[in-house]
């Protein structure tokens, strides 16, 4: 939950800070950096899921892509699907 202070910084102004609790404990982002910093693997891999969305999902589109090129080249080709 954030938390509003009100701070006085002249007679007459005052300024809104907001303050927030962490995201992640400090100790468990140490952690995670040190993992980080210590894999051998590109920036982009380096998540547990990264794989997926960097590798498999545009090689999956890629040889879907090619798939239906080549279908409607043979079909073409075939002169099958013809609108008559």
């Amino acid at each position: 939950m954030a938390r509003i202070q009100l701070m006085r910084d002249a007679p007459k102004f005052r300024v809104l800070t907001m303050t927030e609790a962490p995201f992640v404990p400090r100790e468990k982002l140490f952690k995670q950096q040190q993992y980080f910093q210590n894999l051998t693997k590109h920036t982009y891999l380096k998540g547990r899921y990264d794989v997926i969305t960097s590798v498999a999902i545009p090689l999956a589109l890629a040889g879907t892509s090619l798939f239906m090129i080549g279908r409607g080249v043979y079909n073409m080709s075939h002169g099958i699907g013809k609108k008559e």
